[in-house]
């Protein structure tokens, strides 16, 4: 283990509970007036009758740390601050310069993970909105990836309902050819608001479509097979999308809501067989427990409606069913907008009280704010409508091409091209991953691609101006040398690095990427400030190879870093 944090934490959780006679949380934590403090004394002050200082005291004593520490000192109330030995700093750097892992163990226990996330609608354009969901899904998805889970990525797609009737009725009109042309070059926009004009206008129109949906709802050859023209057609420009933007969803994860089509007349037997169904309205519904509206009534989830037709809840509980029962998952997460809540709440406890959530099972509402302009409105464009996401994309590549060609004329064409996309792709990314996803961001592009500050940009060109002393030396790095730590710029880009284990874990567990690149972004400058103080090149001997070994792994661990974040790392800038 080389997680200098969770070695402490280990060591001081046995002593305190040797003091106390139960297990106890030693609240360690990184501080500034020592390498460590642990807090965990101040707690068990009033259960034990004792003061904190005496029971810090008594835990020091027996407190195996004579290897890691190399003063102890209580303060305060009954703090302790721990300063670590730099022979075991060193030590504990070695081992993870050696580790492929970088001294990040894989899960313990490896669970089934199912990550619904994106979700855009069929014949219509993924525009910002789309952003948060997409980007923050697909980090839990490398994350939790990295770790050894089994990841199950699942975009539900809308590609069922009524608007499907007139959405056909208006492929019909254009023509087979015609309509599959004009979704392929990606107006899906312009083909939806095309049919929903005609629906709104023409009642001729509008009853085929209503004709349309029944037939498309009792699996009607021809419709089907139009209904499937739309969704493989909005599928590609979707697959277009993610490849722009650089995520892992594919064609394999698309599991729209036709998918559930068929569990959904047996989710209503099940419930109603467990006695969980009550008709109100003439629609069937779930009322869960402790969910109740204003006027104190409860809150029903609609199930089957009076029309006969299906709720979105029986889709989502048709989902979970399928998702714990069939595939045996036990970690359940929907990145879903923070909007959404109440109702994914709603269907959790639902089918809690069915018993298909029930432990190790548990579904987690992954929320996320949104994305707005520098006027703090949604994000929109210039004519007022919502931003396209492509070409968001677009601009982020574009702005980033002029900084790179101003920063690094002698870059070839290729090379700038490629770096471009990294650096804009990485910005948009970056700027939704790096603030706390359940807050509004604002957009702003010359912060998001400053090369200084708290920035994707900023990371990549810290990776990159660390490759370039390998290329400027023509040397390689000895990933076995010894550590030697003769200055504090050496020691705190140490204990930076040695940090990285927690953090991952950290956002494995919480699904906070900002704490990951607040991370990032300390050691960064931990390292810039040791490239200031320290030369590398032109030292000598041990301190030299030392010096080059602690490049090589503040490289690696940024790369990491930012490729859990789904961003990429340019060899050069």
């Amino acid at each position: 283990m080389t997680d200098l944090e969770s070695l402490l934490n280990d060591r001081l959780a046995a002593a305190f509970a040797a003091v106390a006679g139960e297990p106890v949380d030693p609240v360690v934590r990184r501080s500034q007036h020592a390498d460590f403090q642990a807090d965990g004394a101040l707690p068990l002050a009033r259960r034990l009758g004792r003061a904190p200082r005496d029971i810090a005291a008594d835990a020091l004593g027996r407190a195996d740390l004579a290897d890691l520490v190399a003063t102890a000192e209580i303060s305060g109330p009954g703090f302790i601050n721990l300063k670590v030995r730099d022979d075991a700093l060193a030590g504990l750097v070695g081992a993870m310069s050696g580790d492929e892992r970088l001294g990040v163990p894989t899960a313990a226990a490896p669970e089934t993970v199912i990550i619904d996330y994106s979700a855009p609608n069929v014949a219509k354009e993924m525009h910002v909105g789309h952003l948060r969901s997409t980007v923050i899904g697909d980090a839990a998805a490398r994350t939790l990836d990295w770790l050894g889970h089994d990841i199950r990525r699942a975009n539900h797609v809308g590609d069922w309902g009524t608007p499907f009737g007139m959405l056909i009725e208006h492929l019909l009109d254009l023509g087979e050819t015609e309509a599959a042309h004009e979704l392929s070059v990606g107006d899906l926009n312009g083909f939806y608001r095309a049919a929903r004009v005609k629906f709104d206008a023409d009642p001729a129109f509008a009853e085929r479509s209503r004709l349309r949906v029944v037939a498309l709802q009792s699996g009607d050859a021809t419709t089907l097979r139009l209904w499937r023209l739309l969704v493989d057609e909005s599928e590609k420009y979707f697959l277009a999308v993610y490849d722009k933007l650089g995520v892992t969803l594919t064609a394999e994860h698309f599991f729209g809501e036709s998918y559930y089509n068929d569990l959904l007349a047996p989710v209503v037997d099940a419930l109603d067989g467990l006695g969980l169904l009550r008709e109100s309205d003439g629609a069937l519904c779930v009322f869960p427990h402790g969910f109740t509206g204003r006027d104190g009534e409860p809150m029903p989830i609609i199930v089957r409606k009076r029309d006969g037709g299906y709720g979105y809840g029986a889709t989502d509980l048709a989902a979970i069913r399928h998702r714990t029962q069939d595939l045996k998952a036990t970690r359940l997460l929907y990145v879903v907008g923070s909007p959404q809540h109440q109702h994914l709440e709603m269907v959790y406890q639902s089918a809690r009280e069915a018993g298909w959530l029930a432990a190790p099972a548990r579904a987690e509402h992954i929320g996320f704010g949104q994305v707005l302009g520098a006027d703090g409105k949604k994000l929109a464009s210039r004519a007022g409508d919502t931003v396209k996401l492509v070409d968001l994309l677009d601009e982020a590549v574009a702005r980033a091409a002029a900084i790179v060609a101003e920063k690094n004329p002698e870059l070839d064409a290729d090379t700038r091209a490629e770096v471009a996309r990294m650096v804009g792709i990485g910005a948009i990314k970056y700027v939704d991953l790096s603030s706390d996803r359940i807050k509004d961001y604002s957009f702003n592009w010359d912060r998001m691609l400053s090369f200084s500050g708290d920035t994707g940009a900023y990371l990549q060109y810290t990776h990159a101006r660390i490759n370039s002393i390998f290329r400027r030396g023509a040397v390689s790095p000895d990933r076995a040398a010894a550590v030697v730590l003769g200055s504090p710029a050496e020691r705190a880009l140490a204990m930076e690095l040695l940090g990285f284990a927690a953090v991952v874990a950290d956002a494995a567990d919480t699904l906070q990427f900002h704490r990951l690149t607040g991370y990032l972004q300390n050691l960064a400058g931990a390292y810039t400030a040791f490239y200031d103080n320290c030369p590398v090149l032109k030292a000598e001997g041990a301190v030299r190879e030392s010096r080059l070994l602690l490049c090589d792994l503040t490289a690696r661990v940024i790369a990491q870093g930012l490729a859990l974040l789904g961003i990429e790392a340019p060899e050069r800038m």
